[in-house]
């Protein structure tokens, strides 16, 4: 583990608010069959627990997108690397994120998506930074909120390495 990192969330309190968040996706999607798209590589941990706590009948699929590249801080440039293989038209999407934190990315993610005419899109992201929001944009399921540091670690990185901590960390530079 890197020098200057501080426990931010444990094993157990992520299991207990994923937990929460599949029982809020839950209602909120009763009755219907809605696609999980995961914003990768950070959220693929997050959405694997998240996918073995719902019971909605459900698809999955994955969108790999670039603005950070090995810096802590987006560039500003968003790039799709990867697309999404299913039709979302007409469908109701569930946008899978690990932490939002500038608004930038997501926010270019979202109106990608919505270009792609789904019947209904909304987001889940496991971290929110409220204090560094750049872009409006409405997290409809959440899991914590977070400071504003840069964290690590439950599929969050660090120039690729730290994905496989089991908790969230703080990291300061």
């Amino acid at each position: 583990m890197p020098n200057k990192t501080k426990i931010f969330l444990g094993k157990g309190e992520i299991k207990e608010g994923v937990k929460k968040l599949a029982k809020q996706i839950e209602r909120g999607y009763s009755g219907k069959s809605p696609i999980l798209i995961c914003i990768l590589k950070g959220a693929f941990v997050f959405l694997a627990d998240l996918i073995r706590e719902l019971t909605l009948p459900l698809k999955i699929d994955f969108l790999s997108v670039s603005s950070y590249g090995d810096a802590t801080k987006t560039s500003g440039v968003v790039k799709i690397l990867k697309d999404i293989s299913i039709d979302i038209e007409g469908e109701d999407v569930l946008l899978i994120e690990d932490v939002v934190d500038t608004g930038l990315t997501l926010s270019y993610i979202f109106d990608f998506l919505k270009r792609k005419n789904p019947k209904s899109l909304k987001i889940c992201a496991l971290l929110e930074k409220k204090v560094r929001r750049g872009r409006k944009i409405k997290i409809d399921y959440r899991g914590f909120y977070v400071p504003n540091k840069y964290v690590i670690g439950y599929g969050l990185d660090f120039s690729e390495r730290y994905r496989n901590l089991p908790g969230i960390y703080t990291m300061d530079f």
